[in-house]
């Protein structure tokens, strides 16, 4: 589908989520060119990751053995800088951020996945998330989080032998499965934020499904001529 800007432009925040192997990261470039191409400046961004600070910890969160609290400190510590130097600024110029991973990552993987405690993990998130501007604000979420929705299963097959796995995709499928019970919760608790993408299907069919997700918001309109 091609995609050419929508009338208004502001700020948005997307946020790319699922289970390792879900496919999610191979279809960040393909919105940040639809994106550049129809007219909007584009940040492009990870988590763990994200500014020099972050992407150490990332090192430190996927190679070295931790308990879940150490995981859950790391993890909001470089988001919060993350926040700071990278997604803030770009969001207060009108750009737009894509970010593979965010905190409900943190729900499913160190929550539902570790089986850490969530109250901990919802104070975190508010020290986290919030004071970031010049005047007090909210606590920062996405506009819109990409669901990419698969069964362990077949997650796993398409893991296997792909890469020398990290210490997370090196998990059971048990462990995958309470993940992707972490993300259908955090989904029912914010419907209006989350969108389920079948990540089961081919990928042009998964390609259709979030293009379709942003021209319902308004974000992005079919360009002239093009399949609707």
């Amino acid at each position: 589908m091609a995609l050419e800007q929508a009338p208004a432009e502001r700020g948005l925040f997307i946020t790319f989520e699922g289970i390792d192997g879900a496919g999610k990261s191979s279809h960040i470039d393909g919105l940040a060119h639809a994106l550049r191409a129809a007219g909007r400046t584009v940040v492009v961004t990870r988590e763990p990751g994200g500014t020099p600070l972050a992407e150490k910890l990332r090192t430190l969160l996927l190679h070295d053995a931790m308990d879940p609290l150490t995981e859950a400190l790391l993890i909001f510590a470089g988001r919060r800088d993350h926040l700071r130097c990278v997604i803030e600024p770009a969001l207060a110029r009108g750009e737009v951020v894509l970010c593979d991973r965010f905190t409900d990552a943190t729900f499913a993987y160190q929550g539902a996945g570790r089986g850490f405690d969530t109250v901990a993990l919802l104070d975190l998130e508010r020290m986290a998330q919030t004071g970031l501007g010049p005047q007090p604000s909210p606590m920062r979420n996405p506009d819109l989080t990409l669901w990419f929705d698969l069964p362990p299963a077949v997650a796993a097959q398409r893991l296997a032998g792909a890469r020398v796995p990290d210490r997370f995709e090196a998990q059971p499928v048990a462990f995958f499965a309470r993940v992707a019970q972490g993300y259908a919760d955090r989904a029912a608790v914010a419907p209006q934020r989350f969108a389920r993408l079948d990540a089961a299907q081919p990928r042009e069919a998964v390609w259709a499904q979030l293009a379709d997700v942003l021209v319902q918001r308004g974000w992005l309109v079919p360009a002239a001529g093009a399949p609707a």
